[in-house]
């Protein structure tokens, strides 16, 4: 009988064991049988035993590290934050926000991202490997994620709009369209320039969401253009994304580094910077801030929208991931602070001028009324007319009240502070074109990144993958064992902190009323309505889709409706080892070797059998994912290889010699 020659097939993480691999004395073997997968394009293929060997890879460390600042570094640092600080206590609330960042951002960034980088998988691909009931996971982060891409391209079109009209001479948006009598028209004159530019030629909003005002062709062709950028970019996976990230990841640290210089040599620049960082130590017994702290760490970091899982997927095994998460969350806070002293020494300067026109406003009121001789009064003179009117004549005489608190007061965030807030402060800068440009570009790099699934990713991972396997897992991978600051955020301090947002969440949308701003052009505001019921029916049914498909696949895969398969995650199952039947088939022979090889089957290392540990030795030893991986199943047959015929897309290759 002819011997059959194991032959040294490409390998694609599909292959079953070998079976009757025990010598024969004439130096030949059994059978092996390989399930090839079909070819895939990639980037970089990379020989990784025992993961996906043709999963793209970054080009160098430099690639990784930007990429993952790129995604986490952007508009939440950039635009929420400094308005988070300004309302929640100003310096002090760095407090709370440092403490978020410790106890839950950082050992949540390192869960996702070592995980990714130890099964080489995506996330669905990690989720399904960890438990196949939990495979739901992975679909709902899918799912939120191309929620969050809709959005985010919104945001794009409307830089794209600015952008393009920040290259008019002078600015649309620095004075008021005029009717056909030579003056401002009434709805802007009502509000600002700004606004008006906003609510009105930008987005020309229509009363309510009751009252749809059509397609705006502008902002149509915004829209395709900022999908058509996002498709180019990621069209090739990180071949094309992995090169673009040298300029979306750079670009807005020099955009910065430019507005700060510029920022802190205008008038108000240091009382816009006092207002922000003036501690209200008060503040920190509010629960709102603590709130508004955690939600802030998980806007910044992207948690758990599967997008990090992805970046450490494409890393090298041996890659030092608890390293880069402490690189990473040291260079997002200090962005975070850095863009808020970049933002509020721009709004420092636009709040003293603001407070200038007000001065001259009440001025010429005074002098109108004989308060005041001439317009040229000093301040000193100022003041003492002001002390001597009563606030009835003040209201009378419409008068405002100019200090420079109650304009900084008025801070935004988001849009706001974006196409509003920002855009006036850039009127009144020398060569307002340059800066407009400059801005708006820097947004854009930022714009093209990425409650209840943090909690249940978190818990899945720790609770049932095993905290001591994802312990053993990084030591592997890194030589550095996480100690008792991991564990116990990891297993008591993070999954309470989970709990508390979620609840928080939950009371906060019972008892408040959801409401948006409506544009009044009538009065040249915008007023706060309730959502219509439609709008409250598709926000509620966008809830459910990022919700359901968690407690489906586990209902329909515990009743084994539903079983794995390989196309799910490519490269999740790794390989169909011993069972009780098959364990006598196995070569201990070809072990020596190996003795001391810890890497385990997910790094190309010995896979051993159940023959290979002692009683005691599997008392006394932790399970780690090596482990799991080897011990026998008898009663299902859920991660087995599928036999189907449906399975046409792998063939299945002997060798007879």
């Amino acid at each position: 009988m002819a011997a059959t020659k194991i032959i040294d097939a490409p390998r694609n993480g599909h292959e079953m064991a070998p079976l009757n691999t025990r010598a024969r004395g004439d130096g030949t073997h059994g059978v092996t049988i390989v399930l090839t997968a079909p070819q895939r394009n990639s980037v970089q293929s990379v020989d990784i035993p025992g993961g996906d060997p043709e999963r793209a890879a970054w080009s160098g460390k430099m690639q990784f590290f930007l990429s993952i600042i790129g995604y986490s570094v952007g508009l939440g640092n950039i635009w929420r934050f400094p308005y988070l600080c300004q309302q929640n206590g100003g310096g002090a609330f760095l407090i709370p926000f440092m403490i978020m960042l410790i106890l839950e951002g950082i050992p949540l960034f390192l869960i996702e991202l070592g995980m990714g980088q130890r099964m080489r998988l995506g996330a669905l691909g990690v989720w399904n490997t960890i438990h196949p009931w939990l495979g739901g996971i992975g679909i709902s982060s899918c799912i939120v994620t191309l929620f969050v891409a809709l959005y985010y391209n919104v945001i794009i079109t409307w830089v794209f709009f600015y952008l393009f009209n920040s290259f008019r001479y002078p600015l649309p948006w620095s004075t008021c369209p005029t009717n056909g009598t030579g003056f401002a028209l009434e709805e802007c004159a009502k509000s600002s320039e700004t606004t008006y530019f906003w609510y009105r030629t930008t987005l020309d909003a229509a009363p309510s969401m009751d009252e749809p005002g059509g397609l705006k062709w502008w902002i149509v062709l915004c829209l395709m253009l900022s999908w058509t950028i996002v498709f180019f970019i990621v069209m090739k996976g990180i071949q094309s994304s992995g090169k673009v990230v040298y300029f979306t990841s750079l670009f807005p640290y020099i955009v910065l580094t430019i507005f700060f210089i510029r920022g802190i040599t205008l008038r108000g620049a240091g009382a816009g910077l006092m207002h922000m960082y003036t501690p209200k130590v008060e503040k920190l017994l509010e629960p709102t801030v603590w709130l508004d702290a955690a939600t802030q760490v998980f806007y910044s970091f992207g948690l758990a929208f599967g997008s990090l899982i992805a970046f450490g997927s494409y890393n090298t095994p041996k890659n030092n991931c608890v390293r880069d998460v402490l690189l990473v969350s040291v260079c997002n806070a200090v962005t975070a602070i850095y863009a808020s002293v970049v933002i509020f020494a721009i709004l420092g300067f636009k709040a003293t001028m603001n407070v200038d026109r007000c001065v001259a406003s009440n001025t010429d009121i005074l002098v109108r009324h004989a308060f005041l001789e001439n317009k040229n009064a000093t301040t000193l003179e100022y003041e003492h007319a002001m002390d001597k009117l009563k606030d009835t004549e003040k209201t009378l005489f419409q008068m405002s009240e100019c200090t420079l608190s109650k304009e900084l007061d008025n801070a935004a965030e988001g849009t706001g502070l974006a196409f509003i807030v920002f855009t006036q402060a850039i009127v009144e800068l020398p060569g307002k074109p340059f800066w407009a440009v400059l801005f708006f570009t820097m947004l854009l790099p930022t714009g093209t990144g990425l409650a209840d699934r943090h909690l249940e990713g978190m818990i899945a991972v720790i609770f049932i993958y095993g905290h001591e396997r994802f312990t053993e897992d990084i030591y592997q991978m890194t030589g550095y064992r996480p100690g008792l600051y991991w564990q116990l955020t990891w297993r008591y301090i993070g999954p309470v902190i989970m709990v508390c947002i979620l609840a928080s969440s939950i009371v906060f949308m019972v008892i408040r009323n959801p409401t948006y701003g409506a544009w009044n052009a009538e009065l040249g505001v915008v007023e706060q309505k309730e959502y219509p019921r439609w709008v409250m029916g598709i926000a509620l049914s966008m809830i459910m889709a990022g919700v359901l498909p968690m407690p489906i696949v586990f209902l329909m895969r515990s009743f084994q409706c539903l079983k794995v398969d390989l196309d799910i995650h490519q490269g999740s199952i790794r390989r169909n080892e011993t069972t009780a039947s098959t364990k006598e088939m196995i070569d201990n022979d070809d072990d020596e070797d190996d003795e001391n090889d810890f890497s385990g089957p997910a790094l190309g290392g010995h896979v051993k059998t159940q023959s290979d540990f002692s009683d005691d030795d599997e008392e006394d030893k932790p399970m780690t994912m090596r482990m799991m991986m080897m011990r026998p199943t008898t009663t299902s047959n859920v991660l087995n290889v599928p036999t189907s015929r449906k399975q046409q897309n792998y063939k299945k290759d002997a060798y007879d010699v």
